[in-house]
């Protein structure tokens, strides 16, 4: 079953109740967010199971603890925005598996051969990706195949970063802004999508016994999700042909978020995406490829399940 994204954006009491996340809506007519059947109702509930994420922004929404202890449970990621509206913190479980411990000495233990060879697969899928949403945007993306093809164990030469310098010069060259995190245009829609999917990453990786924090090449000691990270960059061009695409659709890209895009780029948890000619949600493939990273850590497997465009 697919895992729902639930966001809120005014002020409300979030509580548990017979296994079911409770809402209580003071200004419910005024959430666009939610369908009508909800507006008609001061107080709705969703089972906790069919959660995957939850987005909290607005100031005045309270969460009890059993609530938070129950998504915890379920392994639901909570996302908290900031005034700016876009996302500062996440919050995950501690372990959600019954062989952590196993597993996270597997994880712990991984040698740098290893962890290169795997930064190396990482690294080329996610640079084959980047040239294949330049051809579906009517780009050229032969030049970035030809980089990806030039990767080797570890990435020594930043192939990388020398096909992201090409990807988002041409990218954002219609937009007359460069990559960042303030520089407006396309930006406050790649990172609120980005955000969205380094939650899903990361808490794939807790369901599957992994540590977040400790990466197969980041290494931040300010970053509590360094593996997510990692693992998110091949799914990272999925977002961006999202985004792109549903930027070319509208007649001025705003300066902030609306109601309207945020609830489109709510969708990319459920993006259609291929792992091994196998079709499957984004959150469900999330899910594949961090289950074979696991495989990788125990010595069963070389090779990490990615998403091909």
């Amino acid at each position: 079953m697919i895992k729902r994204t639930l966001s809120f954006s005014n002020p409300a009491y979030l509580s548990l109740s017979q296994e079911q996340l409770v809402i209580k809506l003071p200004e419910v007519e005024k959430n666009t967010e939610l369908p009508e059947v909800v507006k008609a109702k001061s107080t709705v509930s969703v089972p906790i199971e069919d959660i995957g994420i939850v987005i909290i922004d607005h100031k005045q929404i309270t969460l009890t603890s059993g609530l938070i202890e129950k998504l915890h449970a379920n392994n639901v990621a909570i996302i908290y925005c900031g005034s700016n509206h876009l996302p500062t913190g996440l919050s995950l479980a501690l372990e959600n598996n019954h062989t952590y411990t196993e597993k996270l000495r597997y994880q712990l233990n991984a040698s740098e051969p290893l962890k290169k060879q795997l930064w190396k697969q990482t690294i080329e899928c996610k640079i084959t990706n980047q040239a294949k949403v330049l051809d579906k945007l009517g780009y050229n993306g032969k030049p970035l195949l030809k980089m990806a093809e030039k990767v080797t164990s570890g990435d020594a030469e930043n192939m990388e970063g020398q096909a992201a310098a090409k990807y988002w010069e041409i990218l954002l060259k219609p937009h007359q802004v460069t990559r960042g995190q303030e520089e407006g245009g396309p930006n406050i829609f790649l990172n609120y999508g980005y955000a969205i999917l380094r939650a899903v990453i990361a808490r794939n990786l807790v369901g599957s016994g992994c540590l977040p924090a400790v990466g197969i090449h980041h290494r931040n000691k300010y970053n509590a999700f360094c593996l997510a990270d990692d693992i998110m960059e091949p799914y990272r061009p999925l977002v961006d042909e999202a985004v792109f695409t549903y930027l070319s659709q509208i007649e001025i890209i705003p300066d902030f978020l609306r109601q309207e895009d945020k609830k489109q780029l709510l969708q990319i948890p459920v993006i259609d995406v291929k792992i091994e000619s196998k079709m499957s949600p984004l959150l469900v493939a999330a899910q594949r490829t961090t289950a074979s990273l696991v495989k990788c850590y125990e010595g069963t497997s070389r090779k990490i399940l990615y998403p091909v465009i």
